[in-house]
């Protein structure tokens, strides 16, 4: 499948979400805490009484990476590698909790994609991996990791 095919159908699958789901923000929080429930009490330290706020920013930063992984690979894998690591060591966000939003958003998306539509499935699969890949490699910075192991 050839990069405009891979877009037509990132379009398509965020805009049927869109229209099946409107905003995919509760629908993701929700999912996410029963996952991460720890991570709630996270969102309200750096909330600081926007909460709601905060979780909509998280999870819009989450779609940009979605909506941009094809068309800017490298774009999307510097955001990450600059984030990934200061939610972690800065924020006290655990490396699992940033890629379980993530995962939750796509998780949330492709369980709109019909049954009959397996090159859209696929597609959400290689997604999920190629953003993946960008946490395994952050998950190589902490102490005690094995760096090789990211190359692996």
């Amino acid at each position: 499948m050839d990069r405009a095919e891979k877009l037509a159908l990132l379009d398509r699958g965020l805009t049927r979400a869109a229209e099946a789901i409107g905003d995919v923000t509760p629908v993701v929080m929700a999912r996410y805490y029963a996952r991460f429930p720890d991570a709630a009490g996270r969102f309200e330290h750096h909330g600081m009484g926007r909460t709601a706020a905060l979780e909509g920013e998280m999870v819009e930063t989450c779609l940009y990476c979605l909506m941009h992984c094809i068309e800017r690979p490298t774009e999307i894998e510097i955001l990450l590698d600059g984030s990934i690591p200061h939610h972690h060591f800065t924020l006290n966000v655990p490396i699992d909790w940033y890629q379980g939003l993530l995962d939750t958003v796509i998780d949330v998306i492709a369980e709109t994609v019909p049954a009959d539509a397996a090159d859209e499935q696929h597609l959400w699969d290689e997604i999920r991996g190629q953003l993946g890949a960008v946490f395994t490699q952050c998950r190589a910075l902490l102490p005690g990791a094995d760096p090789i192991a990211a190359l692996r």
